[in-house]
């Protein structure tokens, strides 16, 4: 699929409304389409890919694919059982701080996890860490401000969380996955854009809406329109030496 189209974005948005219901084709979609953006910076082919917060290993598994060696850092047990058996290349291991030597890792990639920690700089930090001078560092998150943002309780979000979090209870029966401050946090592109340009060991390839059909280089360099239009942050930046 061509990126960015409407073709792709239909296609991704469809199978994400589907998740609950076949996530095995949603997240191996999405697998195949970051794979996809990957290769437009480098070859997957023989390189060390250190897949952080990659769950049940969708993506490093498509890594593997491709001929990658693929890594995957998960401290949740229960995500990588989630398939019913553990992934190749798994480790149990926080994101803060990986079982990885300074710049061990041709490509470092993390999708949708930012939000869900409370110290993304340190996560950001950690993952630079571990990328050799000249490798990639691909990023992407769901911002708060983003139609998406509280997750399983959006759009609901922006009347306030606890009462997005009252909603979902009473529709569903069932207590929300996602807690403001426990384990989703209130990211936003502004202040994340500002903090990676200020730092000097890695360069911005890519700031863009990871799913918009068009302009998706555009809409995040417009200061308050991104926070609700850009949806989905992808940052793929270059680590110098």
């Amino acid at each position: 699929m061509r990126d960015p189209s409407l073709r792709r974005s239909y296609t991704l948005f469809r199978a994400f409304l589907r998740e609950q219901s076949e996530p095995e084709h949603c997240y191996t979609l999405l697998a195949r389409d970051a794979a996809d953006q990957v290769e437009r910076h480098a070859p997957l082919k023989g390189a060390v890919v250190a897949d952080v917060g990659g769950g049940s290993g969708h993506f490093t598994e498509e890594f593997r694919r491709r001929g990658a060696t693929g890594l995957l850092f998960e401290p949740d047990t229960a995500e990588l059982h989630a398939r019913g058996r553990v992934p190749d290349g798994a480790v149990v291991a926080d994101g803060y701080l990986l079982p990885l030597a300074d710049g061990a890792a041709d490509i470092c990639f993390s999708s949708n996890v930012l939000e869900h920690v409370a110290d993304p700089g340190t996560f950001l930090s950690e993952m630079i860490r571990v990328t050799r001078p000249d490798g990639l560092i691909y990023v992407s998150f769901t911002n708060w401000l983003s139609p998406w943002g509280g997750h399983e309780t959006a759009p609901w979000h922006y009347l306030g969380a606890e009462r997005a979090r009252a909603r979902y209870r009473r529709r569903t029966g069932r207590p929300a996955k996602h807690t403001l401050g426990e384990n989703l946090f209130a990211l936003h592109i502004g202040r994340t854009l500002r903090q990676v340009r200020a730092r000097d060991d890695v360069a911005v390839l890519t700031a863009r809406s990871r799913y918009a059909p068009f302009l998706a280089e555009t809409i995040p360099r417009l200061p308050g329109v991104r926070e609700v239009a850009t949806w989905n942050l992808l940052l793929i930046l270059r680590r110098l030496p």
